[in-house]
């Protein structure tokens, strides 16, 4: 088919990646915006989220500087503070437009909308709907991006390199139509990632199979460094053996969490927040209570109890349907009369592709939002709730900046394109259809998550870091001999599976090697070996570049503008 040039390309059609296509129109009705997303918009990961979306939406009781201040205490004051100023001020706009758009916020009684209580934060902040509140964001957006016409979705088409001028700015992608097997190159005067994150590295995961850190590995590979990949965040309350996210919307409305023992645990490690300290914090507590003996063991591990029963099951079904839907059907249990088994799950990664507060990256022509982006308000650790909100902020931003960028430079040369394409096929046909090698897909990715969780988990410390970094290589080497059996053109499940392994390998190595050099712990990464904080010589942010061995890291100061770092204590 004839790909036209584009002003800007969004690679990402989720959240962030709609939001950034209707600012772009909405600035610009003339710009053409291309769309490119490996699933069905309506099936980005966005439309999982269950809890809320943060922002401050009643003067009377909440201020932009308390979240700030909140956001900034949870990220372990590794957040860049002024990117946060910009995220808190801008975050109540975008739900109120998004309201505009056709978003059901759930109400009270006197119809103001309702908000709930999230982990990490000092006061009821956090909006909702139901506990559906991704699924009802994106078919907002979704909606509301099909009024424009100058977008033109590619659904179903796998990015798999960025393409660069002869100046190094970015200029397009090459892509995989996965229906007919054709790749294409998709010009453009400016690039957004918006492709989410790579949760995949690890084997328990709240993470769709599609979030296997594709954006991140193709800015990567491009020159652009991933910042902040030690920082990755676990769900305290995950279903044993699948994953399956348990909404701290549940803690929220008043949950708790039990051990074997019948006691709320969290008493003796949060005894002022209890159920709704920071995830980080909660997760290590059940580590603590596994270490001790006071877990239940199934088949699928350790747990413990998420107990809604006094919530009654007028409360549940008004305000977190989703949860007893999930767990009738997945574990046979209904919450209104029993507890339901919960354990940490890998959830959301702080890290991402280095972006200022414009969302530019160093690399010109280049943007990033959402959780494939790194514009650091997040830092150590995410507040529950602010992830829907960035999504909206910095993918708004983007758009509106990418915008900003097309309307100064020159459309790209196609046939310098097509070239680069043809060149990026070729060598995808010699990576995995013509190689002599009989390694699998499956076995690799499997030793992948192993020793991910071995090395890279909630507790980590040199040795276990060290023998990840050192087995990583291994798995790159096997991976140079994957045979893919499809030769199918159409629908080439196996050939998306190797090339996006070539991504999780490539995030995985940012993740373990910025944690190995990070001998401290803050927020989300925790050193049994270092186990306190170090300002001094870690108040700064790592900076993961790709090399023709280990990946290379230097490190960034953090934007400090009016809170200074304190003990963080809840």
């Amino acid at each position: 088919m004839n790909v036209p040039n584009h002003d800007i390309l969004i690679v990402g059609g989720g959240g962030a990646g709609l939001r950034a296509a209707i600012a772009a129109v909405e600035l610009d009705p003339n710009l053409s915006v291309g769309l490119v997303s490996k699933v069905y918009p309506m099936r980005s990961h966005t439309v999982s989220a269950e809890g809320g979306s943060a922002a401050v939406i009643r003067d009377e009781d909440d201020s932009f500087d308390s979240h700030a201040f909140d956001t900034i205490k949870g990220s372990d004051f590794l957040a860049d503070q002024d990117a946060v100023e910009i995220f808190v001020k801008e975050a109540r706009d975008e739900l109120i437009q998004l309201e505009h758009w056709g978003c059901p916020w759930s109400r009270d009684d006197d119809g103001r909308i309702s908000v709930r209580a999230f982990g990490g934060m000092s006061v009821k902040r956090t909006l909702y709907a139901a506990d559906k509140t991704g699924f009802h964001m994106l078919h907002a957006l979704f909606q509301t991006s099909l009024k424009y016409d100058r977008i033109h979705r590619y659904d179903e088409w796998f990015g798999t390199r960025l393409l660069l001028d002869d100046n190094g700015a970015a200029c397009g992608v090459a892509a995989i139509n996965v229906r007919s097997g054709a790749m294409q190159a998709v010009p453009a005067k400016a690039v957004i990632i918006c492709t989410g994150g790579g949760g995949r590295i690890f084997p328990f995961t709240t993470n769709a199979a599609i979030k296997t850190g594709d954006g991140m590995s193709m800015a990567y590979r491009a020159g652009c460094p991933l910042k902040d990949m030690e920082f990755v965040q676990y769900h305290p309350t995950g279903l044993p053996g699948t994953g399956i996210l348990m909404t701290e919307a549940s803690r929220g409305e008043g949950g708790y969490l039990i051990n074997n023992k019948g006691d709320r645990y969290l008493s003796e490690y949060l005894p002022d927040k209890m159920e709704l300290g920071p995830r980080d914090m909660v997760s290590r507590a059940f580590v603590h209570e596994e270490r001790t003996g006071r877990v239940f063991s199934g088949p699928y591990g350790t747990y413990v109890h998420l107990d809604l029963r006094h919530l009654g099951e007028q409360k549940i079904d008004e305000r977190i349907p989703f949860v007893r839907e999930l767990t009738k059907n997945y574990v046979g249990i209904d919450p209104v009369y029993e507890p339901v088994p919960v354990r940490p799950v890998v959830h959301y990664m702080m890290g991402g592709i280095d972006t200022d507060i414009t969302t530019a990256t160093p690399i010109p022509g280049l943007y990033a939002a959402g959780e494939t982006a790194c514009v650091t308000i997040n830092g150590a650790n995410r507040l529950g709730s602010n992830s829907l909100s960035e999504l909206l902020v910095f993918g708004a931003r983007a758009g509106r900046y990418a915008a900003d960028y097309a309307a100064e430079v020159n459309s790209p040369s196609s046939d310098s394109l097509e070239k680069m394409a043809a060149d990026e096929w070729q060598r995808i046909e010699q990576a995995f259809f013509k190689n002599e090698g009989r390694e699998r897909i499956a076995d690799i990715r499997s030793d992948l998550q192993k020793t991910m969780e071995q090395g890279a988990g909630i507790y980590r410390e040199q040795e276990s870091l060290a023998a990840t970094c050192a087995e990583l290589p291994k798995l790159k080497e096997r991976y140079a001999r994957v045979e893919v059996d499809d030769s199918s053109s159409v629908f080439n499940t196996e050939l998306t599976a190797a090339l996006e392994l070539g991504s999780l390998l490539d995030v995985a190595e940012t993740v373990a090697h910025s944690a190995l050099l990070r001998r401290e712990s803050r927020g989300s990464h925790s050193r049994m070996d270092y186990q306190e904080r170090d300002d001094e010589n870690f108040l700064c942010h790592s900076l993961a570049y790709r090399t023709d061995g280990e990946p290379r890291i230097e490190y960034q100061d953090v934007v400090i503008t009016r809170w200074q770092p304190q003990e963080r204590t809840y």
